[in-house]
């Protein structure tokens, strides 16, 4: 029989707070989104949402192209994540394990890019992309988030290949193994919470792209979908229930990759913790 403990009750009912206020906003959202705008903007909302309004959704959808928003957003953070971390991985590996001239120079300049806001540079990326012919193209976007996403990561991997014993990858190289060998069989498999942490930081800063993308992108068939969403905003009447549903897919799919990521995480963080 389980006895009644006063303290775990009040960190059951502490976590159902912090719970209730992280899910509020998200519940809020879903409620805005089926309002009527006679309640937005007159009588108020109801404390609970209106679900015999779900049909509506696909109406209102249908005469905007979120789906080509999205796939455009989805391409600047996949291709900013996967350029990021191809970069990130060797320069990390470098910084750790070499000893070369400069290094700490490096590893200063990667150190600044963090500190310069990105509206400093807009101009003069601006005139660059218009040069190589990279204005109104989604590759553009993602060498541009690249530049300044990609240093994180290699902070976060460098970390991360410090602690990883010399002695195996000593062991690697008697067995015949090259450098690219060890990195890619050896010491990534180590790593492998770090990669996924550096991967969710690359992916969000990829799909939240929205200053670059509003001042080089001009075919509204290559916006990503923020630049979609801001669209909504109106001179005289903007849609907040429309603006909420959009923002609703905007932010499932970003949910769902966390969620992978999170698993992978705490399954590398978790491995080898008991021996069989």
């Amino acid at each position: 029989m389980r006895t009644f403990r006063p303290s775990t009750a009040l960190r059951s009912l502490g976590l159902i707070a912090i719970l209730a206020v992280a899910v509020f906003p998200v519940y809020w959202m879903i409620n805005t989104a089926l309002s009527a705008d006679s309640e937005l903007f007159n009588t108020g909302q109801d404390l609970y949402p209106h679900i015999e309004r779900v049909g509506e959704i696909p109406e209102f959808l249908s005469g905007i192209p979120i789906g080509r928003w999205l796939w455009n957003s989805a391409v600047i953070a996949l291709g900013t994540t996967v350029l990021s971390l191809l970069i990130a991985v060797h320069a990390a590996y470098a910084l750790s394990r070499y000893r070369f001239f400069g290094k700490g120079i490096a590893g200063v300049l990667l150190f600044t890019t963090q500190m310069m806001p990105q509206a400093l540079i807009l101009v003069p990326l601006f005139a660059l992309f218009s040069t190589l012919g990279l204005l109104n193209n989604l590759g553009g976007l993602v060498l541009a988030n690249t530049a300044f996403v990609m240093p994180v990561g290699v902070f976060i991997l460098k970390g991360a290949i410090d602690g990883v014993p010399f002695e195996i990858e000593e062991a690697a190289r008697v067995d015949g193994a090259s450098r690219f060998g060890i990195l890619s069989l050896v010491v990534l498999p180590l790593i492998g919470p770090s990669v996924a942490a550096a991967a969710v930081i690359c992916f969000f800063d990829g799909w939240n792209e929205f200053m670059f993308a509003n001042v080089f992108i001009r075919d509204q068939a290559l916006w990503p979908a923020s630049i979609g969403l801001s669209s909504f905003i109106g001179q005289f009447y903007t849609p907040i229930n429309g603006v909420m549903i959009a923002a609703l897919a905007f932010a499932l799919p970003a949910v769902v990759f966390f969620l992978l990521m999170q698993r992978r995480i705490v399954s590398g963080l978790t491995a080898g913790s008991v021996k069989g």
